[in-house]
């Protein structure tokens, strides 16, 4: 999910930087440019870390900026396909609920939380199994796979979660199934030395 990327853009050296290291404008821009937003098909970016190489120096008719060739690298948040995630939930509406991991939120479909039905109680903003045996309310962790990711928009941005998976879905739930097993497990151990007794 975090890594360092070596990438190649073209900047602009606002006035207000201009004057100095070169070196240090071109950084201050390329933070102010791209520093927790996303950069197109590939991720966030968390910081810039270095700048690599700096070429040209071109200025455009009326503009009073100055353009360079720039290799840097940044540490990014780059979410993958199939990926597993942790996070909160954030929001909850009627078809989902938001899980913010790292920078980004997700979106998990309430087709997508589990496997048996699961209900919106809009009044309390929880989503809710009929038995009220699993929760979802904002604030909880829960952990996802990613399934579906579409950064090709600045602003508008998708990356759909699952949570019916084995080992997916609200942490408390997975503690409780956890539980459940392990006494299930200690039980069975007793039943079947009782019966090699008999």
């Amino acid at each position: 999910m975090f890594e360092i990327a070596t990438i190649e853009d073209i900047v602009r050296v606002d006035p207000e930087f201009i004057g100095g290291k070169k070196e240090d404008a071109v950084q201050k821009s390329l933070a102010q440019k791209y520093e927790n937003k996303i950069l197109e098909n590939k991720g966030v970016v968390l910081k810039i870390n270095s700048i690599d190489e700096v070429a040209g120096g071109s200025i455009k008719v009326e503009d009073a900026g100055i353009y360079y060739t720039v290799r840097y690298s940044a540490l990014m948040s780059i979410p993958r396909l199939h990926e597993i995630i942790e996070g909160e939930v954030v929001d909850i509406t009627d078809f989902g609920v938001f899980v913010r991991f790292g920078p980004v939120d997700g979106l998990c479909h309430i087709s997508q939380i589990l496997n048996d039905y699961i209900g919106f109680d809009k009044k309390i903003e929880v989503l809710a199994t009929k038995d009220a045996s699993k929760t979802l309310r904002v604030g909880d962790i829960v952990r996802a796979r990613i399934i579906g990711i579409s950064l090709e928009k600045k602003e508008v941005n998708k990356i759909n979660l699952t949570m019916r998976q084995p080992g997916l879905g609200n942490i408390a739930w997975i503690e409780q199934d956890k539980q459940k097993k392990a006494e299930d497990d200690s039980k069975t151990k007793v039943d079947n030395k009782t019966k090699t007794k008999k």
